[in-house]
């Protein structure tokens, strides 16, 4: 007969074997993983570091040796790009256009995914398929229609003749993903809530959305580098030098025959922290934020 321990320690066995078949197996299943993952981080990361490293060498070295380190380290390449006013002003615009871009999809995407996650009325089905065909579209197929808009309304050359086209193009992906946060969300919650007397926007305001920090910090860094990163919609609404965000600012170091290459690729190492800065903070609220509902039980 067993003793109790072992009885206790025998169910052990089956949680181990399944751990070892989740984890791979074998440890040739570890080393494949991991080479993997080192070649996916081998594609990212070499090519930051070849760009960080490009802006501390000069033009004539960057085409004899593009990926090694500088012979020579050229710091004023950084030096006259942050100690240039033109540098700051398209970072303010930018910043402007994309922390304008963020609050306009927050705030209307987490309310119509709230009414589509909780509020049945005829046709939201319907609703929510149209909205989801926005997916299809990129905005330069719409380029042209969205210039005319723009102009009638008296918006071009403005901060939101950009963010109000880059807002539309945000809401579908946003909608989708705040809904389903939204309905996976507990119902005995919003029961409780109507049940006591609340309303759907006190509901909403102070009970869904200080839960669903996670979803709306991974719903704002895609939205945020999304905006940070365009260039169609600027180049096509923007005409005056002062407003140019800074993917537009790059055309400064190309010349009519040549570009400095090294000067724009420490142009683009300095312009590229902020987003990488918000990634980084927000970091586990995007991995949250994206895994939820993905395991049930």
């Amino acid at each position: 007969m067993a003793r109790p321990a072992e009885r206790a320690a025998a169910p052990a066995a089956p949680a181990k074997r399944r751990a070892r078949d989740i984890d791979g197996g074998s440890p040739f299943a570890t080393l494949y993983k991991w080479l993997f993952l080192l070649l996916v981080a081998g594609f990212v990361v070499v090519p930051l570091i070849a760009t960080v490293l490009g802006g501390f060498k000069s033009l004539g070295e960057l085409r004899t040796n593009p990926f090694g380190l500088p012979h020579v380290w050229e710091w004023s390449n950084y030096g006259d790009i942050l100690f240039s006013a033109r540098y700051w002003q398209l970072i303010a615009n930018s910043l402007i256009i994309s922390s304008l871009t963020v609050l306009l999809v927050l705030v209307t995407a987490s309310m119509a995914a709230f009414v589509f996650a909780h509020i049945k009325f005829w046709g939201n089905r319907m609703l929510l398929n149209y909205l989801t065909m926005g997916l299809l579209f990129p905005a330069s197929t719409a380029i042209l229609p969205l210039f005319i808009r723009v102009r009638d309304f008296g918006l071009l050359d403005t901060y939101l003749g950009v963010v109000l086209p880059q807002v539309a193009f945000s809401l579908a992906m946003s909608v989708l993903l705040l809904r389903r946060f939204f309905k996976d969300l507990p119902e005995e919650l919003l029961e409780a809530a109507l049940v006591d007397g609340c309303s759907y926007l006190n509901f909403f305001r102070y009970v869904t959305l200080p839960l669903s920090r996670p979803i709306l910090a991974t719903v704002g860094t895609i939205a945020f580098v999304h905006s940070w990163n365009g260039y169609l919609l600027p180049l096509v609404m923007l005409n005056s030098d002062a407003m140019y965000p800074w993917p537009l600012g790059i055309m400064v170091y190309q010349g009519e025959y040549s570009a400095e290459w090294s000067l724009i690729l420490a142009f683009i190492t300095l312009t590229i922290l902020p987003t990488l800065l918000m990634f980084l903070l927000a970091q586990k609220h995007i991995v949250a934020g994206l895994t939820a509902g993905a395991v049930k039980g």
